[in-house]
């Protein structure tokens, strides 16, 4: 079975054993290492499950960093703040523009005031954008009007990472090459590695065919060894990647 912590734990451990630092994204964005893992969460729903992927990688004496978005189904301010103590980054998963309708001003002061509230618990560097498929905005459109700099950040993966050094996996989808039912989870690169499953990613660091620089990108709720949650996600995602495929990502 993939997607279960226990595939999880073993991925991480192949990484270690295949000579693989790890940098958060700030940490990657100041000085970026040559063979090196960004493990990036976006904490969209069930931060417990977040919570959990940070102890392992505690565990293991890794560091990822998380994103977390202005929602009550992502902001839990505890778990925000136990993260954070494990030595892990803590970022912001915009969504300023679909959460204002499109309008910029009112995105922008929504930014600002979530950017401070997510500061009072952990310093936050940088930033993410949400991707919010079943919205018709991009909120990567705010940096059209704005500047994120001016607010004391450093980067924004999808502006900031030069994704032709960097191979970009996402397990978007529920899969590891979900692209076609991705609606912004998406990167310019001229890498044209492929994998479906997370045996296929251990296999490729064993063998030494993995790229030096990655970022991966994770939604810890879809990982579970409870069976009958695993079961639900995985129905549930391939019902949200026929939706999305067939009435979003060619909007």
């Amino acid at each position: 079975m993939d997607f279960t912590i226990q595939i999880y734990t073993q991925f991480l451990k192949s990484l270690q054993a295949g000579g693989y630092c790890f940098q958060t994204v700030e940490q990657y964005l100041n000085t970026p290492k040559e063979r090196t893992i960004m493990l990036r969460h976006d904490v969209d729903l069930l931060p417990l499950n977040s919570l959990g992927f940070a102890e392992i990688q505690s565990d293991l004496g890794i560091v990822g960093t998380y994103y977390f978005r202005a929602v009550p189904e992502s902001w839990n301010e505890e778990v925000i703040t136990y993260i954070a103590s494990l030595g892990h980054e803590i970022g912001y998963h915009y969504e300023c523009l679909t959460t204002c309708n499109g309008d910029m001003e009112k995105g922008i002061v929504d930014f600002e005031e979530n950017l401070n509230a997510l500061r009072k618990l952990a310093p936050v560097k940088t930033i993410c954008m949400h991707g919010s498929p079943m919205s018709k905005y991009d909120s990567k459109d705010l940096w059209k009007q704005y500047r994120y700099q001016a607010y004391d950040i450093i980067g924004e993966p999808y502006f900031d990472i030069n994704f032709d050094e960097v191979f970009y996996i996402t397990d978007t989808g529920r899969k590891w090459d979900g692209h076609a039912a991705s609606v912004r989870d998406k990167v310019q690169t001229s890498f044209t590695q492929r994998y479906h499953t997370t045996k296929e990613i251990i296999d490729a660091i064993a063998a030494g065919d993995f790229p030096s620089r990655v970022m991966f990108t994770f939604h810890p709720q879809r990982w579970s060894d409870n069976f009958i949650k695993w079961g639900k996600e995985l129905v549930v995602q391939n019902v949200k990647n026929v939706i999305k495929k067939h009435f979003y990502v060619n909007r």
